[in-house]
């Protein structure tokens, strides 16, 4: 899979949405906008009209829909496959695939239930978690050695996973059935809020971040006298996501307040797209993912990429394990079982990373993570049955999957690709 052809999308060479000229102003940078939109490059426009539509509908079926309280229980319910599905990204855009994360998420919780068992051989929360997640690192770096090293394709390689992993969650639950997690931090990760004032420095900080990162790139791209879109579009974008700031943290406030999960979400979507845009790391992994042969022609690393890209879905496997974990305050023999892996990919597919490797952010694994909580918690909601939910979900899958594939080949059409 992974020496698929695909338009490359790293830093240096975005889609003309994010590099149009400032030739024009705001009308010229709109209709430059349009034509991107009529070549196949529709961003992240599909999805935020998706989930405004499922808003719609769901407050129309249940006016609990919106209320603080459910928007509360979405955070907290969407977190785990959200922080999951970050680390897939990472393995779809270099065009493989990883089956396993589920049941390596499931090791994650187990291994910091048992260490963390009251007893006299009970490990301390750091070493617990450390262990968790080294654990998780160590699983994706040996399933990328058979991949980068031996060759054995991907999907064979981690559908090995999933059942190998399965069995050993089996065995170290054994016959204790469930095992109920009783330490504070591991619990809270969930279940506990952030204080209402910290909630809003976070959400003032994170809008003076993101404006610096602007005014930087803007910066970086005038001295390497590329084109930058108008400063009324960056001034847009900032208002937009400070607003959107703003409303969450307000909303939440009016309840219980931001689950710490939530802003552990926030921590890894700032962390993990820094790495992804702005390292030398993340351009290797877009051009590994566009073209492998021409990225090793070029003096990438490709093995090393792909153990890299290994060890970090092992690592995000294992923290959500933890989050799912923290939800149930207990694992059992089922833990990373069930719809885990499954709505992992449908999170990164939804939100726009292509399967076609070499396209995709990892605000991809955000957004369609969060039209997956929103189908799940709406149908909940109207008591609609889990096999209706499946499909669903199945669906909205689908449709994205096709949309992907019929932008490309417009793209291709127009000579965007």
């Amino acid at each position: 899979m992974s020496d698929v052809k695909a338009p490359i999308e790293t830093p240096s060479n975005l889609p003309p949405t994010e590099a149009a000229t400032s030739v024009g102003g705001l009308a010229g940078y709109a209709r430059q906008w349009v034509d991107n939109l009529r070549g196949g490059e529709l961003g992240v426009l599909p999805i935020i009209v998706g989930i405004i539509a499922i808003a719609i509908y769901f407050q129309a079926r249940n006016s609990q829909f919106l209320t603080a309280g459910n928007f509360v229980n979405l955070i907290a319910q969407g977190s785990a496959v959200v922080i999951i599905g970050m680390g897939m990204v990472f393995i779809l855009l270099l065009g493989e695939i990883d089956l396993s994360v589920g049941y390596v998420s499931g090791m994650g919780g187990v291994i910091a239930a048992v260490l963390l068992e009251p007893g006299s051989g009970q490990w301390a929360t750091w070493l617990a978690v450390a262990a968790a997640l080294g654990v998780g690192a160590a699983i994706g770096l040996t399933q990328g050695f058979f991949v980068a090293r031996i060759g054995v394709p991907s999907f064979v390689v981690t559908l090995a996973g999933l059942l190998g992993w399965n069995g050993v969650v089996l065995q170290i639950i054994g016959s204790k059935g469930t095992i109920v997690i009783q330490d504070k931090f591991i619990t809270g990760l969930a279940n506990d809020y952030v204080n209402h004032t910290l909630a809003w420095i976070v959400a003032i900080a994170g809008i003076a971040l993101f404006l610096g990162q602007q005014m930087a790139t803007v910066f970086r791209r005038r001295q390497a006298e590329l084109p930058n879109p108008p400063w009324a579009v960056i001034g847009l974008r900032t208002a937009l996501v400070g607003a959107l700031a703003i409303a969450i943290v307000a909303w939440a406030n009016s309840d219980r307040g931001v689950p710490y999960a939530g802003l552990l979400v926030l921590g890894l979507l700032i962390g993990l797209s820094f790495l992804a845009q702005r390292t030398r790391f993340g351009r290797h992994v877009y051009a590994v993912g566009g073209n492998a042969e021409a990225a090793r022609r070029a003096g990438i690393n490709v093995a090393g990429i792909r153990l890299a890209v290994f060890a970090i879905s092992g690592t995000m496997a294992a923290l959500g394990g933890l989050v799912l974990a923290s939800r149930l305050s207990s694992v059992d023999t089922s833990t990373g079982g069930g719809s885990t892996l499954l709505y992992s990919i449908a999170a990164a597919v939804i939100g726009g990373t292509s399967l076609f490797g070499g396209r995709g952010t990892v605000r991809s694994a955000v957004l369609g993570g969060i039209v997956i909580a929103m189908i799940i918690n709406g149908l909940g909601l109207l008591n609609v049955s889990a096999g209706t939910q499946f499909i669903v979900t199945g669906v909205v899958l689908l449709a994205a999957v096709t949309l992907d594939s019929l932008s490309r080949r417009r793209s291709a059409a127009t000579g965007r690709a």
